[in-house]
């Protein structure tokens, strides 16, 4: 196995390599770079949610001064593989959700693409659509591919036995990344050749998804990411419009064309994460043992391709229990399509079985944290495989001193402060541990240093200066003399920066590239030295179930007479394996639990069922948390390491901190008012019509 040669850069935390070129404007994000005297691009979009786009009138946009090319479904080039109908785009007339491509203007600059836009008239045979989300839609259906249900024991005896029942139904909204860089491309053609200067969570991945839909080999495009502003998801797949700004430059090959997504245009075509109803039932004795779990979740879709937010696997291994029933369903409807968003399935997931549990200890006199160290399994419940290192309970402890919990009246409505009522509440977290084989990487002796290439990508999570202290101590030099090159398919192959699975996976990369180096070259390589290394399959994943955990605790306050909420502090402590560099790491934790707070407190797309589209789509209406909303966030991990997650041993740590969150503030919210709500986000008529 690879190791380190050293451990003096891991651990320690070096400022972000490249944080000071950044914050002087000196690295290019995709719209930045010098790609020459460049075109741009302007959408057309639907503006119905279902039917034909019957006719598309562009003369008055071909004749406005300034106006290259106007592309629609007559003159588009056809695709080559069509099969995602998300990026099958231009192809016919039909519309499957307000905001769809119709086609696009390109001009010689933004103002003049976007006004000769405005110019198209489209002309709209009208269909009968469906954008009318609820739990009990007549067109809830197993997702494709299978549900995988859980069934274990008898659900419906064991609640009808148990001497403390909670069935009660949670949801959560449709919430939409909104990453500070919009999603961008700029594409152009050098005869059969294209580039592509993208924003997304993994070059090589996207090159793997989009080359055959542009009908060309992956060796004949190239794709260029090395900063990236932000992606929570949305960037891991990548979406249409990356396909409308390669169709559109082919029309002026040689030329760039440039398109950034507009924040209002994100809304539609650049994911979000669907809204999803939870029926949860949990039996249990009189002292909260679990006896009986039930877990049905519904999640909304799109008919023009599906994408299943699967809020029922945290409650396939979170707690054990002799009878479950764990059930995931979807409602396919005319609206964009949904995709990753940080922490897909756990952060919803976690909304509605934390917040149950909390219920269910109220219910039995438990300390909610007693509670759940009485529902420890042993194994993970669904496979039997034992746990990798569940350190749940630790998590909590230590949270629990930490946060004073030992000092809190249980009794909801016990604290005041003049009109202020003021709780505390506890959830826990977890996340899978995944290690992705088929990263590599190349290691090259320079005069200066080393210089290590891979394909990565730094969403701005700390790549540049965490896979650099990896390469550093992997060969046993000094931080300063190694080279990091990510973000570009002409290095070698990188997975994907989504599910927590980054560093990782790439790290093993570096370490076998490294063990290869120095088995090659010896303790003294002479420049122009060389050698690559690959990640494999991590073994322990056929034999354990790896996880990381967390304990969120948060206490909130709310005004009696105006229903406003407030948080007041929120504590996180999370078991992740070895912490690389703990500058960025808790800049991961802290990020991920501001979200949370966001789940809890803000954010929500208003979807409009009768035209299909989301009213609120600009950052004015949908609100993200701000600085005045974030008070004290406090984050800690357990001083461990994980071989079982690899040579490193570390665990991902970029959406652990997400989930749990909104619950522990939902509980609080509960503590410190009596009154129970079970719909995301909490918004303060909920405690005033109660």
């Amino acid at each position: 196995m690879s190791e380190l040669l050293a451990a003096s850069a891991i651990g320690t935390d070096p400022a972000r390599l490249e944080g000071a070129d950044k914050v002087r404007g000196r690295v290019p994000y995709a719209y930045e770079h010098d790609v020459g005297a460049a075109l741009y691009l302007h959408p057309l979009q639907s503006g119905v949610a279902r039917g034909r786009a019957a006719e598309i009138d562009t003369a008055a946009a071909e004749a406005a001064e300034g106006v290259v090319h106007v592309l629609t479904p007559r003159d588009a080039p056809p695709l080559g593989d069509t099969s995602d109908g998300e990026l099958a785009i231009l192809q016919g007339d039909e519309i499957g959700f307000r905001g769809q491509y119709l086609g696009a203007v390109v001009a010689t600059t933004p103002e003049v693409a976007r006004y000769a836009a405005g110019l198209v008239e489209v002309r709209y045979e009208h269909q009968d659509h469906d954008a009318d989300f609820r739990a009990d839609h007549p067109a809830e259906r197993e997702p494709e591919g299978g549900a995988d249900d859980v069934e274990d024991g008898d659900l419906d005896v064991a609640l009808a036995e148990s001497e403390v029942v909670v069935d009660e139904v949670y949801s959560t909204p449709m919430e939409h990344n909104n990453p500070m860089e919009p999603h961008t491309t700029v594409a152009r053609w050098d005869g059969d050749r294209l580039t592509l200067w993208m924003s997304t969570q993994g070059a090589h991945p996207a090159r793997k998804a989009l080359a055959p839909v542009l009908g060309i080999a992956p060796e004949q495009l190239r794709i260029v990411a090395p900063h990236i502003g932000g992606g929570f998801g949305s960037k891991g797949l990548p979406h249409a419009d990356a396909v409308l700004a390669a169709l559109a430059a082919r029309a002026v090959p040689g030329r760039a064309v440039k398109y950034a997504v507009s924040r209002q245009q994100m809304f539609a075509l650049t994911g979000y994460r669907a809204p999803t109803h939870q029926h949860v039932r949990l039996g249990a004795r009189a002292d909260g043992t679990l006896t009986a779990l039930g877990f049905d979740a519904v999640a909304m879709s799109s008919r023009t391709k599906e994408f299943t937010e699967l809020a029922s696997k945290p409650a396939r291994m979170m707690y054990a229990g002799p009878n479950r029933r764990i059930t995931q369903r979807v409602v396919p409807l005319d609206v964009p399509v949904p995709s990753w968003m940080r922490a897909p399935g756990e952060a919803p997931g976690m909304v509605g079985l934390e917040i149950a549990l909390d219920e269910l200890a109220v219910r039995c006199g438990v300390d909610p944290i007693v509670l759940r160290e009485r529902n420890e399994p042993d194994v993970n419940p669904t496979n039997g495989l034992p746990f990798n290192r569940r350190r749940l309970i630790d998590c909590l402890h230590e949270g629990a001193a930490r946060f004073g919990w030992a000092d809190r009246d249980p009794a909801p409505r016990s604290r005041r402060e003049n009109d202020w009522l003021i709780g505390t509440g506890v959830a826990s977290a977890l996340y899978p541990s995944f290690r992705q084989p088929g990263s590599a990487a190349r290691i090259r002796r320079t005069a200066a240093g080393y210089r290590v290439e891979i394909g990565a990508a730094d969403l701005g999570t700390g790549t540049w200066t965490a896979l650099s202290q990896v390469a550093a101590d992997a060969l046993g030099v000094p931080l300063e003399q190694i080279e990091l090159r990510i973000g570009d398919t002409d290095l070698p192959n990188a997975t994907v920066a989504g599910g927590s699975s980054g560093l990782s996976s790439w790290s093993a990369a570096v370490l076998s590239a490294a063990e290869s180096f120095r088995r090659e070259h010896g303790a003294d390589p002479a420049p122009g030295a060389e050698s690559e290394g690959e990640a494999g399959p991590n073994p322990a994943s056929k034999e354990m179930s790896l996880n990381s955990f967390g304990a969120h605790f948060a206490q909130v306050r709310i005004n009696e007479s105006t229903g406003e909420i407030r948080l007041d502090r929120m504590l996180g402590v999370f078991s992740a394996g070895r912490i690389v560099n703990p500058r960025t790491a808790r800049s991961q934790l802290v990020g991920g639990m501001t979200m949370g707070v966001g789940m809890a407190l803000h954010e929500k797309s208003e979807l409009d069922p009768r035209f299909g589209h989301v009213v609120n789509h600009d950052l004015a209406e949908y609100h993200v948390p701000v600085n005045a909303d974030i008070p004290e966030i406090d984050v800690s991990w357990l001083d461990e390491e994980d071989p079982a997650a690899g040579p490193l041993g570390a665990r991902g740590i970029g959406e652990i901190g997400i989930v749990g969150a909104p619950a522990a503030i939902a509980n609080a919210a509960y503590h410190a008012t009596g009154v129970r709500v079970r719909d995301l986000p909490l918004f303060g008529d909920a405690f005033l019509s109660a």
